[in-house]
């Protein structure tokens, strides 16, 4: 028996529509907005053994702290980190944490950060229990210090913790076998006090979203529970975990929360809290939920590119909080288009927020010309919007370029330049690395002038964002390449962003929900396909004023979404989006 899907009455409903904000896109030529995958200068994998197919940058596992009025962002594999004092843009400090005992390739592994007065503390991963304990009071410069020359607590995966009280709780775990563990320590000491608590499991036979696979529809291998990280909220704890694997577009975060730090705890029945499984940076799992300095909400998750290596991965930062019921989310919709940053002259909100800037994509699967194309790596592989595929020249010569034709003359407000691994040569945290190259800009393809010029930059720059400090009216773009670090020059994607002049989608017609009896964790979501779309992006929740979750869909009219909770009613509604804006969203619709 299928149950479809019946409508539910808007008057039920708290209609929030994602809206260009009123604020111009700068103030006094500052830059106030970033997209995703954020511009950071990522090393390369410098494990041999995981750089077969090609040598690539990765990392994962971020951790963001607020330390002095700084922000401290940590990640793996990186032999150093990174500071901000305004998230936008991201200064690394370079710093090998491991000792030459250790001998490994790698340095830390998804870290764990803790900040205890003055002091910010860092440690890595590790089962050995030979890993120390690194202490700064002023970690903006490359001055660390041991607390600890080994720490007692052989934890991989871990995250600190410290509570109102002057009590401190690491939580750790990562694996398809055993769950997430929780000990108290010593703050002085770091001495593990009493014994260590089984603290949460895995559970896909209930929760759909947590089953191993691409779409939640592996069976073969038991899914991974890993990145804990908690958070205090209203007196509540808020346990969070990564499922069910880090190489998946499903790659989200959970959340169980209780009364004490070392639990009991419940399952939140809005889960997972963090998921983005559409778009072009998808996957928004194993991450750290904080707050900036102005009392906002944030999540930082790992990005999923896994094309060379399962382990090929990058960093998003997505706005989050908690609503009126202490429902702890994520929002994502669009979160991979320009979003603006928090500074200071808006307010800390609870429940949806929207940073979202009302940007479209000006240029998807648009006409697109090039210097050269190197095998399979075809020119609109640039603008497919899938992080996975990318247009590779033949050289990564100076001169190789590429057009791309945005079919009207449209506002440009932003360009995100996204550069992909063909033919690198590094493996591990390099200096001197740098990008260079020029983008014009034409209305008739003939007559060019210079729109941005990076042809004197000296900085690393693989997701290079450059909003413009006064929008421009625009057609076709031409990116030129000067200089490389290695490899060929080869794009993931040329991504345009501001307004078209045409018409926003009309809302999406025939929409409907099915699903199973027999798979209640599954669904079939299916609607008329819109001649005036690009792509539609579907919110689903588990109540009507809750739809915290959102997937993004292009070139389909139908979704196979797998990750419901199999004893909950869920509600849905869909959008249409084009260059020129969003349409209006469809009624509700409940499945039970």
């Amino acid at each position: 028996m299928m149950v479809r899907g019946t409508r539910v009455s808007t008057t039920m409903l708290v209609v929030i529509h994602f809206c260009a904000l009123s604020q111009s896109s700068v103030s006094g030529g500052r830059q106030q907005t970033f997209c995703n995958p954020i511009n950071i200068d990522y090393g390369y994998c410098p494990i041999p053994d995981l750089a077969e197919q090609g040598k690539h940058r990765a990392t994962a596992d971020p951790v963001i702290t607020l330390f002095k009025g700084n922000y401290y962002l940590f990640s793996t594999n990186q032999w150093g980190y990174w500071w901000s004092d305004d998230m936008l843009k991201w200064n690394f400090i370079s710093r090998k944490f491991l000792k030459p005992r250790h001998k490994v390739y790698d340095e830390l592994c998804a870290p764990a950060t803790l900040v205890l007065g003055d002091t910010l503390l860092v440690i890595g991963s590790t089962y050995t229990k030979d890993f120390p304990i690194w202490m700064s009071t002023n970690p903006k410069v490359d001055e660390w210090k041991e607390v600890v020359d080994s720490f007692a607590v052989g934890a991989w995966d871990p995250a600190f913790f410290a509570d109102d009280d002057g009590r401190v709780c690491i939580y750790y775990g990562s694996s398809n076998v055993y769950p997430i563990y929780g000990i108290e320590i010593d703050r002085t000491t770091f001495k593990p006090i009493g014994e260590r608590k089984e603290l949460i499991r895995l559970n896909p036979d209930e929760h759909g979203w947590e089953r191993f696979g691409e779409h939640n529809d592996n069976t073969f291998l038991q899914p991974f529970i890993e990145g804990a990280w908690m958070n205090k909220h209203n007196g509540k704890y808020y346990l969070q975990y990564g499922a069910p694997g880090t190489e998946f577009s499903g790659y989200g975060d959970g959340v169980f929360v209780g009364n004490q730090p070392l639990g009991p705890f419940t399952y939140q029945a809005h889960n997972p809290f963090s998921y983005k499984p559409g778009g072009f940076a998808r996957g928004a799992g194993h991450g750290a939920t904080y707050q900036d300095k102005y009392g906002n909400w944030w999540h930082v998750s790992t990005v999923a590119i896994s094309l060379k290596n399962n382990f090929e991965r990058r960093i998003g930062i997505f706005p989050a909080g908690f609503d009126a019921d202490d429902i702890l989310y994520s929002n994502t919709a669009y979160g991979d288009y320009p979003n603006y940053i928090a500074d200071g002259t808006d307010t800390a909100t609870t429940g949806i927020h929207n940073r979202f800037t009302g940007w479209m994509l000006l240029n998807y699967s648009k006409p697109v010309r090039v210097s050269s194309t190197l095998g399979g790596h075809v020119p609109n592989f640039a603008v497919d919007e899938d992080i996975k595929t990318y247009w590779s020249a033949a050289t990564g010569e100076k001169g190789e370029w590429l057009e791309s034709d945005l079919g009207n003359v449209c506002t440009v407000h932003a360009v995100q330049i996204n550069y992909a691994d063909q033919d690198a040569e590094f493996l591990g945290k390099q200096s001197g690395v740098y990008h260079q190259y020029k983008i014009s800009h034409s209305l008739d393809g003939k007559s060019w002038k210079t729109l941005i010029d990076k042809s004197k930059n000296n900085t690393d720059v693989p997701h290079d964002y450059v909003e413009l400090i006064k929008p421009q009216q625009t057609r076709f773009l031409r990116i030129e390449n000067i200089h490389m670090p290695t490899g060929k020059f080869a794009l993931s994607g040329l991504r345009v962003f501001g307004k078209g002049t045409g018409k926003k989608p009309a809302p999406v017609q025939h929409f409907d929900v099915l699903r199973g009896e027999s798979e209640r964790r599954n669904a079939w979501l299916k609607w008329q396909s819109s001649d005036d779309a690009q792509g539609y992006t579907i919110y689903t929740g588990i109540a009507p004023d809750k739809l915290y979750t959102s997937i993004m869909v292009y070139g389909s009219n139908e979704k196979y979404f797998m990750g419901m909770d199999k004893n909950l009613p869920y509600y849905f509604q869909i959008e249409a989006f084009n260059e020129n804006g969003i349409g209006e969203r469809t009624p509700v619709i409940k499945v039970d």
